[in-house]
Formats: structure tokens, C-alpha cells, sequence
């Protein structure tokens, strides 16, 4: 029997949760493949088998285990098992039809005309009830125009109350059909729940929870914000896409723009590319952009390493190659340490605006949101023009309140014209070397 140890998923974390086993005890697995998911407090790791053979599990799913210890055991002298089929089994089974037996049929056509008698008689019952001349009929007083009116028509008291109202036929059906929707509304009617799901916190939304209460008590964060107008960047993916997507294989999206701009954004105010160690600023003449990215275990964030020497090709390929990772769990740890600036773009869930919050230790981090047409003056004319507001949280122990604005400016700027993405500066000031 060989023992499946938890492997160690990154520094400091000591002990993991099994989130999912893919495998059930005795089933066989082959070498390498994935039998289980383990859940520490950063990310969400595959447990593969060493060996091929039949598994024991050891570490129930939802148990907290420590690393090095034993998830599950595997018999690599069991073999697997062919599975065998016989003719009889692989021939679909043929329907039998048997028709009832004739006294069954004479019974079943005995029981629908008693079924059909008893009908009828129900209906002729109202008519039988309002046939019974009521007792208190002398006691009705009559006025002197009726009493004589009932006497030109040679009709007595008992025929004037009888022909006020008939029940038929068609009155008894509705009444009948009327109670059996009341009935059938009363039972399909929802009773009001009162029960509530309990389920145990796991641990990557433990580190996630104690993380964002750091950041509001150890920071100082504030939030600027600022507005673009989307055009030229939708006309220019608009112009370029089919060309793009038949080179790279994959649409040109939004966040390619946004980081390039960014890393150009803190070229010029590099304080907001700065964190805090000790009593000491440190200045990274890099930028590792993360990108937040929303999966089912929680926010997760994969960082593009030196984005700023990067095309927005090579960006679009990294943000691709994360959002497949993390549809499917499997953004690793180390591709989620040594951010230096993060984006998050809350526009795919519909946000207009939001206070998005650092990633600590860094200081800034830039919020997209959703793109929206609205009413905007132009040279003195009110335009309809795609309009987005993005916002940046920074830490003001580091950042001043007019480096963030400016850095939004610059952002702000390089999207509206995506050709200065090139020149970092404007290209008639550039072309007349000004």
C-alpha cells in the first residue's frame, strides 16, 4: 500500500482542507491522475496519485489536515477490472404488451356506468333540494300590488318563491369545478420557510475574511474617482478584432488595455507602486499588475510579472490563461505572490461604481466598472458617448491625494487615445521633439 501524502502548497501554511475527493474508496485510479481537491488558505490545489491501483481513503472530504499527512492509501497490486458484457446484456430488452383479460374488461366497463350513474344522480340532487316547498312560506308578507298581481296570473305564494331561481344543470358543474380549483390553489400554495443552511466556512474564505479586516484597520484607504469615455478603444477592437483573434486565437478584451495604461500611469507617479516594510518605502522599478478574478472558491489574484514591458497581446494571453485557471481551481500560489498593483473590474457583474480594496501590502489598486451611453458635452454639444467610471483606493500613508488623482488623469488619457500607450507622452510633442 502506498500512502498519498498532502503536499506542501506554499510557506507557512501548515494544514489544508480536502474540499472535494473525485474518487471513492475502491475505485482505480491511474498514475498522475487527479483524485481529490485540497483547499488551503490562498489557493485551491489538485491531489494527484503516485501510483495506479485501488484506492483507500483515509481523510474524509471536509476534514482539516495537516501537511505530510496521509489523505488516502493505493493497492498498486490490485488490478484494474475488465468490464465484460454478454450478448443478452448488450440486446436491448423487448416491451412485452398483454392485453387484459376479458372479464378484467367487462369489470372495468361495469365500474365507468356506475361511475357515470353515480354522476348523474349527483347532478339531479340540487334540482330534487329545490323541489321542497319551505315551512315558513306563510309567514312572507305580500304587498296589496302583488297579492293582486298573483291573483290575475291565478299564481299562489309557494309558485312565486319556487320560480325566483332554478338551479340547472350548467350551475351544479360550475360549482363543482370552482371548489376544485379552490381546493388544488389551497394545496399548491408554498407554506412561508423558516429554514436556514448552515455550511462551514472554508479555508481560502477564513484567510480572505482576516485579510480585508486588516486592510480597514492597518491602512489608511481612500478612493478617487473619475470617468472615461470608452470610444476610441471599442472602435479600435471593433477595426482590429477579426484580425486579432485569427493571429492570437483569442478576442482582444478590455483589461489588456487597462493594464497597459496602468503600467504607464505608474511609471509617472511610482509612489503608487509602492508598499511599506518596516519603517521603510520600497519602490519597485517593476510593475507586477494583478488581476482580481472571481471564482467559486472566492477572489483570487494572479499576477502578470513585469506587464510593463509586455504588448497588449502578451497581456490578453496572460489574462486568458488565468481565467481558465481559475474556472477550473487551478491557479497556483506562487502565481498569486509579489503584486505591486492590482486591477479589478466589477463591469462583468453589472457594477457602475464601487470602492474597491487593496490588496495589501500594496497601496493602489484600480477599479473598472461597467460600460454605460450617457449624455456628455463635447465642444459645447451634449453627445451620447460609452462612458465608464473607474475609481482607485490607495493607502495615504504613502500616496497623496494629488499623485492619485493625477495617476486617474493619466489613466484616464491613455485610454481615451490608446496611441500613447506608445510614446508615453503626446505624439505631436514627440513628433516635433518638444
Amino acid at each position: 500500500m502506498i500512502e498519498v501524502k498532502i503536499p506542501s502548497p506554499g510557506e507557512s501554511i501548515t494544514e489544508v482542507e480536502i474540499a472535494n475527493w473525485l474518487v471513492e474508496t475502491g475505485d482505480y485510479v491511474e498514475k498522475d491522475q487527479e483524485i481529490a481537491e485540497i483547499e488551503s488558505e490562498k489557493a485551491t490545489l489538485p491531489l494527484v496519485a503516485e501510483e495506479s491501483g485501488k484506492v483507500e481513503i483515509v481523510a474524509p472530504e471536509g476534514e482539516t489536515i495537516k501537511v505530510g499527512e496521509t489523505a488516502c492509501k493505493i493497492d498498486e497490486t490490485a488490478k484494474k477490472e475488465e468490464k465484460s458484457t454478454s450478448e443478452e446484456e448488450k440486446q436491448p430488452a423487448k416491451e412485452e404488451k398483454t392485453e387484459a383479460p376479458e372479464p378484467e374488461k367487462q369489470s372495468i366497463a361495469s365500474e365507468e356506468k356506475r361511475e357515470e350513474k353515480t354522476k348523474k344522480e349527483t347532478e339531479k340532487a340540487p334540482d330534487n333540494k329545490q323541489s321542497e316547498t319551505p315551512e315558513e312560506s306563510e309567514q312572507v308578507k305580500v304587498s296589496p300590488v302583488a297579492e293582486k298581481m298573483m291573483k290575475d296570473y291565478d299564481l299562489s305564494l309557494d309558485d312565486v318563491l319556487k320560480g325566483l331561481r332554478r338551479l340547472s344543470k350548467k350551475d351544479v358543474e360550475k360549482a363543482r369545478e370552482g371548489l376544485s380549483m379552490s381546493k388544488t390553489e389551497e394545496a399548491s400554495k408554498p407554506e412561508a420557510s423558516r429554514d436556514a443552511d448552515r455550511k462551514k466556512m472554508s479555508q481560502l474564505r477564513k484567510k480572505l475574511s482576516q485579510r480585508l479586516v486588516s486592510v480597514k484597520n492597518e491602512t489608511a484607504m481612500l478612493t478617487t474617482f473619475n470617468e472615461v469615455d470608452m470610444t476610441e478603444v471599442i472602435n479600435l477592437r471593433k477595426k482590429y478584432q477579426k484580425q486579432f483573434q485569427e493571429k492570437h486565437g483569442f478576442k482582444l478584451g478590455f483589461m489588456s488595455f487597462f493594464t497597459k495604461a496602468a503600467t504607464k500611469a505608474l511609471e509617472a507617479y511610482p509612489n503608487i507602486n509602492s508598499r511599506i516594510e518596516g519603517e521603510e518605502i520600497v519602490y519597485p522599478h517593476y510593475n507586477d499588475i494583478g488581476i482580481a478574478v472571481q471564482t467559486s472558491k472566492g477572489l483570487m489574484v494572479p499576477v502578470i510579472r513585469n506587464a510593463e514591458s509586455l504588448t497588449l497581446a502578451e497581456i490578453e494571453i496572460k489574462v486568458n490563461e488565468f481565467a481558465d485557471k481559475a474556472r477550473n481551481n487551478r491557479i497556483k500560489i506562487d502565481e498569486m505572490e509579489g503584486g505591486t498593483f492590482t486591477l479589478t473590474n466589477g463591469g462583468v457583474f453589472g457594477s457602475m461604481l464601487s470602492t474597491p480594496i487593496l490588496n495589501p501590502p500594496q497601496s493602489g489598486i484600480l477599479g473598472m466598472h461597467n460600460i454605460q451611453e450617457r449624455p456628455v458635452a463635447i465642444n459645447g454639444q451634449v453627445v451620447i458617448r460609452p462612458m465608464m467610471y473607474i475609481a482607485l483606493s490607495y493607502d495615504h500613508r504613502t500616496v497623496d491625494g494629488k499623485d492619485s488623482v493625477s495617476f486617474l488623469v493619466k489613466v484616464k488619457e491613455m485610454i481615451e487615445n490608446p496611441y500613447k500607450m506608445l510614446l508615453n507622452d503626446n505624439p505631436d510633442k514627440a513628433l516635433l521633439d518638444l
